[in-house]
């Protein structure tokens, strides 16, 4: 790119800016933040010192104030399901995966457009046995040579690609995707 490129961005940013973007979004301070990655007394000194402020903020808060749904679609929604699975391409979030095994009910949100670095390509409504699937994809197959070897190496009484996926988080050798587990504590009156 030449020296000659410009942007059509402001060159510092005031409290208020923050502010009236941070409020159009309806987030608070602390919710800013997280979004911005920042910490939230950051925030706070942005929307309070009086100094201009500079720096990648600007280009952030320019498009969260031209698009203010892209907030939306990467918040990570409330976990209800029993079960999550964070599907990641290296550092980043592709697929958030909720799973209600008793009633087999799979409910999922992309955070890329790129089918490639999805859980389940294109498929925006896998069923059940979609995401049983996807955890078979993620381990060794049960028709592994030495396959009690590999389960004993792992501590594991049975092959099952739930639990496998657990201890090893889904790592392949061949890639750089992984899957972290989450399961949803129930307070004593649920």
């Amino acid at each position: 790119m030449d020296q000659k490129t410009v942007y059509a961005l402001p060159d510092c940013l005031t409290g208020d800016d923050i502010r009236r973007v941070r409020k159009k979004l309806n987030l608070t301070q602390e919710g800013f933040a997280k979004l911005a990655g920042v910490s939230k007394p950051t925030v706070v000194s942005w929307e309070n010192s009086g100094k201009k402020i500079t720096g990648p903020i600007i280009l952030a808060v320019k498009m969260l104030e031209e698009n203010p749904d892209t907030s939306e679609k990467f918040r990570i929604p409330s976990q209800e399901a029993p079960l999550r699975l964070l599907y990641y391409y290296r550092n980043m979030l592709c697929t958030l995966i909720d799973v209600n095994d008793r009633i087999q009910q799979v409910r999922i949100k992309n955070f890329t457009r790129w089918p490639q670095f999805r859980a389940f390509g294109i498929n925006q409504e896998p069923t059940y046995e979609d995401y049983q699937e996807f955890l078979r994809s993620r381990c060794f197959p049960e028709s592994r040579d030495k396959l009690k070897l590999e389960l004993r190496k792992l501590g594991l009484p049975f092959y099952d690609p739930l639990l496998i996926i657990e201890k090893t988080e889904g790592r392949m050798a061949e890639d750089d995707f992984y899957v972290k587990i989450e399961r949803r504590q129930y307070a004593a009156d649920d």
